[in-house]
Parts: structure tokens; C-alpha cells; sequence
């Protein structure tokens, strides 16, 4: 199956899994979809990502966090994620311009020349980019 747009889709399976209560949610793996990753379990949103080879083709499942004990009382640590620039309308921002999410309870991720990283990363580094999404 062919995908326009590969963020909007891995996000999309994050934000299905987390309604449904999966433990774990699997996307086709690439190597911006693992830097997401790796931010979002740096950030402690998620509990962790691997890559697996399936076949030709390599997956990523990524371990989704809960806060509770038992399936009816646990709520995800992620409560909304969204997909700021897309490919019909990019993004883009100075480092005086990233936005704050949710009053700096959330996170920003972009892309910048220096690559993947959180706003609070890009406002220490002086570096704007592409706005990826909002997690909070």
C-alpha cells in the first residue's frame, strides 16, 4: 500500500493504538519514523522501539506507555498527537518562532539542518526548521 504522507500515517497508528489500549502498535520502518521514535522515548512518551526484519522489509513496533495498573483504569501517557506540517502545506520557523506546546507541558518535534530534535532542543541550538508535529 502506497502512503503520501509516512509521519501522518506512523502518528495516526500511535494515536489508533493508544485509544484502543494496544500495549504496542507496528508501522513500515523508515529512517525519520525511527528518530521520532527516539525522541518520543527520550521525552518518556513511549516505553521503547525496535526495528525487526520482516522478510525483505524492515518494522518498527513501539512499546506504548500507560499510567495505571489494571487495562480499565490506565490512561496513555500520550493524551494528543498531531501533525502540524504536511506535505500539501509545509511549516517552517525561526528559532524565536517555535511554537510552545500546551504552555511547555507538551513537545514540538522539527526537522532542522542539524537534524530530528524537540523545540527546546532547537531554541538551545539557535536552529529553525520544519515543525513535524505536536505531542503532548
Amino acid at each position: 500500500m502506497s502512503v503520501n504522507d509516512p509521519i501522518a500515517d506512523m502518528l495516526t497508528r500511535v494515536r489508533n493504538a493508544l485509544i484502543a489500549k494496544h500495549p504496542d502498535t507496528s508501522m513500515p520502518h523508515s529512517a525519520i519514523k525511527e528518530e521520532v521514535a527516539r525522541i518520543l522515548k527520550a521525552e518518556g512518551y513511549i516505553d521503547g522501539y525496535e526495528v525487526v526484519e520482516d522478510g525483505r522489509f524492515k518494522k518498527m513496533v513501539i512499546a506504548l506507555k500507560y499510567v495505571g495498573h489494571n487495562r480499565k483504569e490506565r490512561r496513555p501517557v500520550i493524551t494528543g498527537i498531531k501533525r502540524i506540517s504536511k506535505p500539501g502545506r509545509r511549516i517552517y520557523t525561526t528559532c524565536d518562532d517555535i511554537p510552545w506546546v500546551l504552555s511547555g507541558m507538551g513537545i514540538a518535534i522539527l526537522t532542522t539542518p542539524k537534524g530530528l530534535m524537540t523545540g527546546d532542543e532547537a531554541r538551545r541550538q539557535r536552529v529553525g526548521g520544519e515543525v513535524l508535529c505536536h505531542v503532548w
